[in-house]
């Protein structure tokens, strides 16, 4: 939601509460994916950038799959046209999320890329590192080792290191902020940071996305 019409509700609740009433009374008849997929769309079509990414990062959290989005626009295609078409796959592709590049939709497995040396990292410590194109938190509890994509769950903002402060990282751009040490989200937001798979083969840490 917008500054202003979190201003607006706050100011007038009277008036703008019967809005949000309103959009919340909408659609509940509809299955959560169908909803997702149509909120997505409205997106596209009134050519929100930033709705668009917070509605499609919510219906891949709610069970909708890159697939069903794109079969979703391209069926939308007479209402969109192409162009408010491409601009959505421009937006996904800038976002670089993994489940929709071709390979993850054709059913090929991830990969597994090599992010550091294991011995260099130490017990309750957090190193923010680039691999192969990815930027990355990694922590260790001494036993077990966490490797977090470095983009905020919430608008795909890239977090920098200077985020980071003691165990909590916060996002600069709407102050979602999170425990690193489990990836939960304990602030403004509700979804957690994503967690690669990760293992230690031959003194090598290996995350796969």
């Amino acid at each position: 939601m917008s500054d202003a019409l979190n201003y607006l509700a706050k100011a007038r609740p009277d008036a703008v509460g019967h809005y949000f009433a309103f959009l919340k009374a909408c659609g509940t008849r509809l299955d959560p994916k169908t909803r997702n997929l149509i909120s997505v769309i409205t997106k596209v079509y009134a050519q929100t950038d930033r709705g668009f990414r917070q509605y499609l990062r919510r219906a891949l959290r709610e069970g909708c799959t890159p697939a069903e989005v794109l079969d979703a626009l391209l069926m939308a295609f007479p209402a969109l046209g192409l162009a408010k078409i491409v601009w959505a796959v421009d937006i996904i592709l800038s976002m670089d999320l993994p489940e929709f590049r071709p390979e993850a939709l054709q059913g090929e497995d991830m990969q597994w890329h090599d992010v550091m040396a294991a011995a260099d990292l130490q017990p309750d410590e957090v190193q923010r590192v680039d691999c192969d194109g990815r930027g990355l938190f990694v922590y260790s509890d001494g036993s077990e080792i966490r490797v977090y994509d470095s983009r905020c769950p919430h608008q795909s903002t890239n977090i920098p290191h200077l985020a980071l402060q003691g165990s909590t990282l916060t996002c600069p751009k709407h102050e979602w902020a999170f425990d690193v040490r489990s990836g939960r989200c304990i602030a403004k937001g509700d979804s957690p940071l994503r967690c690669w798979p990760c293992k230690v083969v031959d003194g090598r840490l290996l995350a796969r996305w």
